[in-house]
């Protein structure tokens, strides 16, 4: 028989998941499970053709699941988890979920459950996606392979051996998508500033960033090549680049902000998180 899937919660990150494993046929609807408890939500899962119930009650006791996919809010897995321990001896769990740590699925599962923790990101719904991944030491290879198949339908997957990083990959490419936006707005804010029409500003701030990440992924060269290649001495790129590197300049406010968001993810993860002596700041200073 097919190796079925049961994905629990189907909001924003669940439905582009569901997107790309049926879009690129890694995976049948029939093979497919949801439990939604939201009507409208479950009601759009169905749309694509799979099995959706409100209740992991109404799977039935002869649903056996390769895989669980735990796509709900960090604040209701506790509640959650529990209904779900029938499956812990056979399935491997999977958690989109930032700062639930493997521990908080071990208390509620068993201490042998298999449980890969992903950390992805939001333009996993264009198949664009940054997933960042760990599995404790009972997740057996071809598991940890099948769900390394499904994840790649949403983008690029890179694992970690060390569970602490998904904490900092959260604040990094888990987060990072909201700086580039706000990266765009701000742009966009500043060809305004300079008499440029609102529509014709929100374009180039937008096809510039665009054309920027795509260039630099089908590049060679590093980053740092690609800026000083775009850079000519005392030009304007270069009298701009004296503000955006200056001593209180983007550096330090992205290396501020993902060190908050890191010890955010921390904190979201357990009641007593130890945040580091100082920031990195104060150490680069």
């Amino acid at each position: 028989m097919a190796d079925t899937i049961g994905l629990v919660g189907c909001g924003n990150m669940g439905l582009a998941m569901l997107k790309g494993w049926l879009n690129a046929g890694v995976l049948q609807p029939a093979q497919i499970a949801v439990v939604e408890p939201v009507d409208a939500l479950r009601d759009r899962a169905a749309t694509f053709g799979v099995g959706a119930v409100a209740d992991v009650s109404a799977l039935g006791d002869d649903f056996a699941p390769r895989i669980i996919l735990i796509a709900v809010k960090p604040q209701v897995m506790g509640d959650i988890l529990p209904s779900y321990k029938r499956f812990a001896a056979t399935a491997t769990f999977v958690s989109v979920a930032a700062g639930v740590k493997v521990e908080v699925f071990e208390k509620h599962l068993g201490k042998e459950t298999a449980i890969i923790r992903t950390i992805p990101n939001t333009p996993a719904a264009i198949g664009k996606g940054m997933t960042v991944t760990f599995r404790n030491v009972h997740v057996s290879d071809a598991d940890a392979d099948f769900v390394d198949r499904l994840l790649k339908t949403s983008g690029e997957v890179a694992p970690v051996a060390d569970e602490t990083l998904l904490d900092a990959a959260t604040a990094v490419s888990g987060s990072g998508p909201a700086y580039v936006f706000h990266f765009i707005e701000c742009l966009t804010d500043a060809a305004i500033a300079e008499g440029i029409d609102p529509v014709m500003a929100a374009l180039l701030a937008l096809q510039t960033v665009h054309g920027a990440a795509a260039l630099a992924i089908s590049s060679a060269v590093s980053p740092t090549i690609l800026r000083e290649q775009v850079t000519s001495p005392g030009g304007t790129t270069a009298a701009a680049l004296e503000v955006l590197m200056g001593p209180d300049g983007l550096k330090e406010l992205m290396i501020q902000a993902v060190y908050t968001a890191h010890q955010r993810a921390i904190e979201l993860g357990s009641d007593t998180a130890s945040p580091r002596a100082s920031s990195p700041l104060t150490l680069l200073k």
